[in-house]
């Protein structure tokens, strides 16, 4: 999903500063939340805090490419697109403007996580397994800072948990409208679910579930949800015609679940032991 430009608007400088902060206390409690199931696997929790910088690095770079690489129509539209940034190098760095796209976020920062533990000669899917019911809450928590922004909401509505969106943050062709699907929440809240079903399953299945089998399933289960938002959400970016986060999402989705699936083939396949009460 794409951080819809947190620049230079109405109050400008106020939305960049409460959204930095929002997405800086997500990044610093996934970080903790990581020690905290570091320890609990026996790890030195200190790793997580010397990797972080790694990973938000990474991130950082990784959503911005995503970004300029996917534009949303609306940016599109204002002669903001791919070409545009590649021939503005300046404009391509200038993340104040606007642009972060998650799926980026998600592989750069993976990246970054991956060239810290080579650094460190750490197991890389133990430390992805320990990273990633932190990173499905800092997804929660940064979600907020789209409400902030006035930015991810989804189609018009009258529901009673509609947010009203003001008339300069309204995209073209929906002007007349005025409460939308507060999309930011709904994807905050399904985010949040998926980190406690990732703390549930780390600890319930722990002496079945193999390194990285919990990141495998942060990406299939925060990808489904997205792939579903994707109905109700305006402005989603186009490749080639198609919708590019829901066209992404369904493939994580479906290469996670197989990759899963791979890995325990053997134990699906076991039939298993027969009871005492078992009839023949």
């Amino acid at each position: 999903m794409t951080f819809d430009s947190f620049g230079i608007r109405p109050g400008g400088l106020r939305y960049i500063r409460y959204y930095g902060l929002i997405l800086i206390t997500g990044a610093f409690l996934a970080a903790y939340l990581a020690s905290v199931e570091a320890k609990r696997r026996g790890e030195d929790p200190d790793y997580v805090w010397d990797g972080l910088i790694w990973a938000l690095v990474g991130g950082i770079i990784g959503a911005r490419l995503w970004h300029i690489f996917t534009p949303p129509p609306s940016m599109v539209a204002l002669g903001t697109d791919t070409r545009f940034y590649l021939t503005h190098p300046l404009d391509a760095i200038a993340l104040w403007k606007g642009g972060l796209g998650i799926p980026g976020g998600v592989a750069g920062g993976v990246l970054g996580l991956w060239i810290y533990t080579r650094r460190k000669r750490l197991h890389f899917p133990t430390w992805l397994d320990i990273g990633a019911p932190g990173l499905a809450l800092a997804q929660a928590v940064g979600r907020w800072g789209n409400y902030v922004n006035q930015e991810l909401y989804g189609r018009p509505t009258d529901l009673p948990w509609a947010i009203t969106i003001e008339p300069p943050y309204r995209l073209p062709g929906f002007e007349a409208f005025e409460t939308f699907h507060p999309l930011f929440l709904y994807e905050s809240i399904w985010n949040l679910g998926v980190c406690l079903i990732l703390l549930w399953l780390a600890r319930r299945l722990a002496g079945r579930l193999k390194p990285g089998d919990v990141f495998l399933c942060y990406l299939i289960l925060y990808s489904v949800g997205c792939f579903l938002l994707e109905f109700i959400r305006l402005d989603s970016s186009q490749v080639a015609g198609s919708n590019a986060n829901q066209t992404l999402m369904a493939f994580v989705a479906g290469a996670g679940a197989a990759a899963l699936f791979y890995r325990h083939r053997r134990e699906i396949r076991q039939p298993q032991p027969r009871t005492a009460h078992s009839t023949e």
